[in-house]
């Protein structure tokens, strides 16, 4: 039996209206199997994120501070969407014991964990389905990886073929057994997994957008939606900062040739974005870019130093410097005398000085200063190498919208083309970007 393996986001579960939606999705298909649910999330603006509430009661609780205020949002939550559905207080009385184990000094991603432990417990008793704990599976190792042999021990957990398994997400287990979380967002790394630990033929990501958007809407207004990306391409749109699926999720599916489809819990027939491992040709010819993405908050350190080509290492000693002091790179654009290297000014903080002194130390430049405030803007698309006059497209729509352009940098795959510009150009640049490959193509 093809099955597919299904993950509800918080917006998704945040209450019991947005469940009965979840119940009817399940329903549609009978391949939706295996089901992977976040915290509940936001109702509203400004309504309290629940697994923020699971921290600040154990903060209080490490400080031997009461937890009755935050401890009983926690609890009315889960009681109003238990009530609301009908079902039982068996979650209840487990989170009562939980409230034990806080005051009692549990870990702190115990605490984290206990949204979507408690979360999946109320959906898998309202589908119907058989609760999994991913404790009992899934192993993390120390650097938030995930151990191999967790893809057998889970699959074997989803072994009835007509089975409807819901799972938490967001955790696991280390080495010790003890209760290990991944970084906020991780609950999309968790259908991931559990995606290819089910053998899943595709991978549905529910959330309350339908899609991918071709740019930010907070800068363009209404944004196409991609109907189909690349694996290679949303990653690298979510490595320049768009706000896209989990990047860390898309290698457990990639690596199994399983594909990703973004869809609308509040707007079910929606298409949506597929995210595959290989385009259409339809779509190859039908788009010139993927996406335009980009993040603010760089600075450069730019060298210059006579006959800097012939001194064999310079970049060496110069990338060098930087990794002694936990400095990683972003770019490093050079010509025959000089060359820079682009970091995030989070990077920097509190080194600019030292950095600079070990720099004329080492490497003694005739020209050294740091640039700041600068953003990079990527446009992103597979095509690109196939489409004559992108990079003519690019800087045309930057000078007709008097963006100066500070760095240009293409990658090898020649699948992006990242220009540096001033901090306060980066929203006009993004807009006339999108103006000339989407409004105008």
């Amino acid at each position: 039996m093809e099955r597919i393996a299904v993950k509800f986001g918080g917006s998704s579960v945040a209450e019991a209206s947005q469940l009965k939606k979840v119940k009817a999705i399940i329903e549609a298909d009978p391949r939706r199997r295996i089901i992977v649910v976040s915290a509940p999330g936001q109702r509203y603006a400004g309504d309290a994120k629940l697994t923020d509430l699971l921290y600040l009661c154990h903060k209080m609780a490490m400080l031997a501070t009461a937890i009755d205020e935050p401890f009983a949002l926690i609890r009315r939550r889960f009681a109003e969407i238990a009530g609301d559905l009908g079902l039982g207080d068996r979650t209840l009385s487990e989170l009562d014991s939980f409230r034990a184990a806080l005051i009692g000094g549990c870990s702190r991603d115990f605490a984290a964990s206990r949204g979507e432990y408690f979360s999946a417990r109320l959906v898998a008793e309202y589908l119907g389905g058989e609760f999994v704990d991913p404790v009992e599976a899934l192993l993390i190792r120390a650097n938030g990886t995930i151990d191999e042999d967790s893809y057998r021990a889970l699959g074997a957990r989803f072994s009835r073929q007509d089975g409807l398994y819901v799972m938490a997400g967001f955790y696991g287990r280390d080495r010790l057994g003890q209760v290990k979380t991944f970084s906020r967002g991780g609950s999309d790394i968790s259908g991931a997994i559990a995606a290819r630990a089910a053998g899943a033929i595709l991978y549905e990501n529910w959330t309350d957008t339908s899609g991918i958007l071709m740019a930010d809407p907070r800068i363009v207004k209404n944004p196409q939606t991609i109907a189909e990306i690349s694996f290679r391409e949303i990653r690298e749109m979510a490595y320049m900062g768009a706000s896209v699926f989990h990047d860390e999720a898309i290698l457990p599916v990639r690596e199994a040739a399983i594909p990703i489809r973004i869809k609308n819990t509040n707007r079910p027939d929606d298409p949506g974005t597929l995210i595959t491992g290989r385009l259409s040709a339809g779509t190859i010819a039908a788009t010139e870019i993927a996406g335009i993405a980009g993040r603010k908050d760089f600075s450069m350190i730019c060298l210059e130093k006579s006959l800097l080509n012939k001194e064999v290492g310079f970049a060496h000693r110069l990338l060098g410097i930087l990794r002694e002091h936990g400095v990683s790179f972003e770019q490093c654009p050079s010509s025959i005398d000089a060359i820079s290297v682009i970091v995030e000014d989070a990077q920097l903080q509190g080194l600019e000085e030292v950095l600079v002194d070990e720099i004329r130390r080492q490497l003694q430049p005739d020209s050294l200063f740091i640039e700041k405030n600068l953003a990079l803007v990527a446009v992103v698309g597979e095509g690109m190498v196939r489409t004559v006059g992108i990079a003519a497209k690019i800087f045309s729509a930057l000078k007709e919208a008097g963006v100066n352009v500070r760095v240009i940098n293409q990658g090898a795959s020649e699948m992006n083309i990242i220009v540096g510009v001033a901090a306060t150009d980066y929203q006009k640049a993004v807009r006339a970007l999108y103006t000339a490959f989407v409004d105008n193509p």
